[in-house]
């Protein structure tokens, strides 16, 4: 009785150990491939529980969250020869758990190696179309959406997807920074003596634009004023001549009242002439007479 029990016993452990061995779970974060010496037979599981034929099945098993690569090319160069050290993260994530297996023994730091060396590809590419300033600053995000499309085009094999490319930093080499900030001082020196040119240029124009209109002004200002006091001589004459014709005697009168005032404006004003000279006629004679 106590064989048969034994017996028993052992014949419920060990299919407790087969039932062991058959079963196995996948969770909402894991992918799973079902091998069979070495060829995938089944994959796309759903988060539960999955059997297995004991020894001649295996099961691998992949994150299916999003991972990052952080890395840093060693050297690269800009359209202008210029060398850049540049720090860079990338976001990828498993989409085809049977190609990721085939393509990198599913070993993520063999995966993780590959994408580094194509990103490092990408960025090599696209730096070298581009001047430093276009990729650091004018087309900061047109570089980087060409980069994850370079990217993306070379890992499709890998059975992953390429999520997001992003460039941390840029900096220059130790080797080449000061000749690179010599470089940027000239170039900003020379910037700024052809603007100092342009804006003499363009202050020598505006004076002399100013010149010619001050000189156009005047001049027509003078010609409307000669035509003005031509007029009023034309007008003084003719009211002389109306006055004259009207009584000859009050004019001649009073055109020597006003050439007396023209002439003695101050007290101290003094007239060297002869006393019989006929400016004098109506201060000897109250008639006027010569």
């Amino acid at each position: 009785m106590s064989d048969v029990r034994f017996a028993s016993i052992v014949m419920i452990g060990l299919a407790l150990i087969v039932l062991g061995l058959s079963a196995f779970t996948v969770n909402e974060r894991e992918l799973a491939i079902k091998l069979q010496v070495g060829e995938v037979v089944a994959q796309d599981y759903a988060p539960g529980l999955h059997w297995k034929i004991p020894i001649f099945q295996s099961v691998r098993k992949f994150p299916k969250r999003i991972m990052t690569i952080q890395d840093q090319p060693e050297r690269i160069f800009t359209a202008e020869r210029l060398a850049l050290q540049v720090d860079f993260f990338v976001k990828w994530r498993i989409i085809d758990s049977v190609q990721y297996y085939k393509s990198t023994g599913g070993v993520q730091i063999v995966a993780n190696d590959r994408l580094s060396e194509i990103i490092k590809n990408a960025i090599v590419t696209e730096f070298g179309k581009r001047s430093v300033s276009e990729a650091i600053s004018v087309e900061r995000a047109e570089l980087m959406r060409d980069m994850l499309e370079t990217a993306t085009a070379a890992a499709q094999g890998l059975g992953v997807e390429l999520i997001d490319v992003r460039v941390k930093q840029v900096e220059f080499p130790d080797d080449v920074r000061n000749s690179v900030y010599q470089q940027m001082r000239e170039e900003r020196a020379r910037v700024a003596a052809e603007r100092r040119a342009q804006g003499r240029e363009i202050a020598e124009q505006l004076r002399s634009t100013a010149d010619r209109e001050r000189t156009v002004i005047l001049a027509e200002a003078y010609r409307d004023s000669q035509k003005l006091r031509g007029e009023g001589d034309a007008r003084a004459a003719e009211i002389y001549a109306e006055a004259y014709n009207q009584d000859p005697e009050f004019y001649a009168f009073y055109r020597s009242i006003d050439a007396y005032r023209n002439s003695i404006r101050e007290s101290g004003d003094l007239l060297v002439l002869d006393p019989k000279n006929d400016f004098f006629r109506y201060l000897n004679n109250k008639d006027g007479a010569r």
